[in-house]
């Protein structure tokens, strides 16, 4: 066989799978539908990218918008969801995850994706409320019988107490505790030195800091670490339906106020060309059955007759916004966590205990 002849066989091996091909239209999702946005038949996928202790809530609530738009648009439709600590998954997506919707613990970690470009502004206007479907806060887990008679803030500087809770680098739970410890300070007449000097000692009680809510419930509730866990409200409850009788949910007298914003990634939804089914699923966050979902995971619902229903389980405590802290977030962030920020100062990891050669 000549060489001629062998390379025109290769070179014929090579077309013929793109035979028939054309190159993909403007307009097509990333199935490779040229149908647009909302047609029938249309198919997507979707990507939520948000913070750790929420994969039981969105699991549900992805279920049940997906019934909706597939009932309403026909074709189909897959949401897949992503989970870790808040600020790592704000700079996953800041490094190319590509979110269509970001779900994260804190403000800031929505605004740092913004002010790289690719959430535009004023997203926290496009939504009712401000964007914030649902409220939060921060309590308490102890053992059964709470032995060590923890029932606020200063109890968790008492005498022998370990405490756990995440970091407040990477976790937005782990910021939100921080910031509930130093805040209860100044809530009882306290001053900042006052406030600092509570944090430091705490900081002294945490055996480990793992990077986000679920990690940190893990090391509590299963491994059997600590004496209190500082935790988010729906996480507690899960954490204590699962031990079977062996922890309790303590609610101190004041919290921070969590506000666990909600946004579409502007540049990605453009770019895969889901901004229709995105804007919509987020939406449905609002509507009845999304609100009645988020209060059955023990999430706090934005609107009020269904949180009023389930009034029982949420029960009263006084909640403190971020600006009885400080002027707004972005302050927070450079005060308390910034590279060199209070928290930098004051912690210093536990030594590690000499291990025995024996």
């Amino acid at each position: 066989m000549s060489k001629l002849l062998v390379l025109s066989l290769l070179l014929a091996a090579l077309v013929l799978p793109c035979i028939g091909c054309a190159p993909q239209p403007a307009g097509t999702n990333s199935s490779g539908s040229s149908a647009a946005p909302g047609a029938k038949g249309g198919d997507f996928e979707l990507l939520n990218v948000s913070y750790d202790p929420t994969r039981e809530l969105w699991k549900e609530l992805n279920s049940e918008f997906v019934a909706s738009w597939t009932k309403a648009h026909g074709g189909s439709l897959k949401i897949k969801q992503s989970h870790g600590g808040s600020s790592s998954q704000a700079r996953s997506v800041i490094d190319g995850l590509e979110a269509d919707v970001v779900t994260l613990a804190m403000w800031t970690d929505t605004d740092a994706i913004h002010k790289k470009g690719l959430i535009s502004a004023g997203w926290e206007e496009r939504l009712p409320h401000h964007s914030l479907p649902y409220r939060s806060t921060i309590v308490f887990v102890v053992r059964k019988g709470n032995p060590k008679k923890i029932a606020d803030w200063p109890d968790l500087v008492g005498k022998g107490v370990s405490v756990i809770t995440p970091n407040p680098k990477t976790s937005g739970n782990g910021k939100l505790a921080f910031l509930g410890a130093w805040g209860s300070v100044l809530k009882s007449g306290g001053d900042q030195e006052a406030a600092r000097n509570f944090v430091t000692e705490l900081y002294k009680r945490v055996p480990v800091l793992d990077t986000g809510a679920r990690g940190s419930t893990t090391t509590f509730a299963q491994k059997g670490l600590g004496d209190v866990h500082l935790t988010w409200e729906n996480e507690a409850h899960l954490e204590v339906t699962e031990s079977n009788g062996q922890l309790e949910i303590v609610y101190p007298k004041t919290s921070i106020l969590a506000e666990p914003h909600v946004a579409v990634v502007d540049a990605n939804v453009d770019r895969k060309k889901t901004r229709e089914v995105a804007e919509e699923y987020l939406k449905f966050l609002y509507t009845p059955e999304g609100q009645k979902v988020i209060a059955k995971h023990h999430y706090r619902p934005i609107d009020d007759e269904v949180l009023a229903a389930n009034r029982a389980q949420f029960p009263e405590i006084t909640l403190f916004p971020i600006t009885d802290l400080a002027a707004n977030w972005d302050e927070a962030q450079g005060k308390f966590f910034a590279e060199g920020g209070v928290f930098d100062v004051i912690y210093q990891p536990a030594a590690e205990t000499p291990k025995s050669d024996l």
